[in-house]
């Protein structure tokens, strides 16, 4: 590509509230990826966009340039139709690990590409590598196999999808821009569609322990990612879903992956199952199985079955004992009465201040680490009895966990009336 714009002249345009044309966008998305662009000058137009927006045209020109900067997979020669999933992140967030199974005894193909945890959202990849002997990095040929053996993968994506996005997220975890739904939803969408799944859920979470803490921001990366999908020919919806409270009984990796394990034996806690159904019949719909009703898949244990041949092609054993931490403390109730908050960042802090999570993307994970809570808000606890218990390899690791929850939970005089919101907020497409 000719060097027709020079960085200067984009940020100030985008500085002056001026919409970007295509070919800035394309050379600019471009330059820097090739290294003509310097850190500073994307930094410097990352700012002008999280101040100034970008209208629905810019916002999709710039997720196909990022897109075009790598590989694209194409799953059309499969046997079964495909869906995929992405959430926003979460407390508790273990849907991905049921759901791929779910929705692929339901007869959909499911190419989960999942990350890693940073700060206090838990990383789907960490929680599976809690899995002895279980390995993350497929080559896609691997993918392509697994997809048409088992139906479901769950793996990392490889450098070849978006590389453009990979420069640009380290740089706005730096310079103060990654609120910037634009970059947002371009980062999401560049990578789901440069996947070539034929359908896409997004959950996209609001409360105190998600990204998006408010409702109509919330609603505004959804409505902005759903136009991005449809624009690229994916179907794309989304479900506006609650992250005010943790979600399920344990934030941690392997706590997590015995919850996920417990949801595909048909039991496990009623908020999980429920957001995985949902999703799922959303996943199925969008690929046209709309048909199959995935709660029977759960019942009969096909469900499972998917589960562990997922597990064992990835190299794992579905039927190891997973990692326990060496070291538990546990918080009791200070007082008799209704629970009536459990605050999810309070949560999702304690864990990662416990180990599960990391504060810089090369720290290393504890596989044991976390935070159990005996209660669910409009549970009656008593006083004395377990609320919490905290897990860790290092005991040193309890005090900042034990400061980060306090204030986090309200405890009520029996008696007082209480009704927790629903999961489901709302649906975008």
């Amino acid at each position: 590509m000719s060097d027709a714009h020079d960085a200067v002249e984009v940020i100030s345009a985008k500085r002056d509230k001026h919409e970007l044309s295509d070919s800035q966008i394309d050379w600019v998305i471009d330059a820097y990826t090739r290294g003509a662009v310097a850190d500073e000058q994307m930094s410097s137009l990352a700012m002008a966009i999280l101040l100034n927006g970008m209208n629905r045209r810019e916002v999709a020109r710039w997720t196909n340039a990022m897109i075009a900067s790598g590989e694209r997979m194409d799953f059309s020669t499969l046997s079964r139709p495909t869906a995929d999933k992405h959430s926003t992140g979460g407390v508790g967030d273990k849907i991905t690990l049921p759901l791929a199974p779910l929705v692929a005894a339901c007869g959909v193909a499911v190419p989960q590409l999942s990350g890693r945890g940073l700060g206090h959202t838990g990383g789907t990849l960490d929680k599976l590598e809690s899995i002895p002997g279980w390995r993350a990095l497929l080559s896609n040929e691997e993918m392509f196999a697994q997809l048409e053996s088992v139906a479901a993968v769950i793996c990392a994506a490889g450098d070849g999808l978006a590389p453009a996005d990979k420069k640009l997220y380290a740089l706005r975890d730096v310079t103060g821009t990654v609120e910037a739904i634009p970059l947002i939803a371009s980062s999401i969408m560049s990578k789901k569609i440069a996947e070539g799944t034929g359908a896409l859920v997004l959950d996209v979470k609001v409360g105190t322990g998600a990204f998006m803490k408010h409702l109509d921001a919330a609603r505004e990366l959804a409505e902005t990612m759903v136009a991005l999908g449809q624009d690229a020919g994916v179907h794309t919806v989304a479900l506006l879903t609650d992250m005010s409270t943790p979600l399920g009984l344990t934030a941690g990796n392997a706590i997590e992956v015995q919850e996920s394990v417990d949801v595909l034996a048909g039991g496990g806690p009623a908020d999980v199952v429920e957001l995985t159904l949902a999703l799922a019949r959303e996943m199925l719909a969008g690929a046209g199985r709309g048909d199959v009703d995935p709660a029977d898949k759960l019942a009969d244990g096909s469900a499972m079955d998917v589960w562990k041949q997922m597990i064992r092609a990835q190299g794992g054993d579905p039927d190891a004992a997973l990692p326990v931490a060496r070291e538990s403390h546990v918080v009791t109730a200070p007082s008799s009465g209704v629970l009536t908050r459990l605050d999810a960042m309070a949560v999702g802090l304690a864990a990662w201040r416990l180990g599960a999570g990391r504060a810089r993307k090369e720290d290393p994970v504890q596989a044991g680490a976390g935070v159990v809570w005996h209660a669910r808000p409009g549970d009656t606890v008593t006083e004395g009895a377990p609320l919490l218990t905290l897990l860790t390899d290092d005991e040193h690791r309890f005090q900042r966990a034990l400061d980060s929850l306090a204030g986090g939970y309200d405890i009520e005089p029996a008696g007082t009336s209480f009704e927790a919101g629903p999961i489901l907020i709302d649906r975008v497409g």
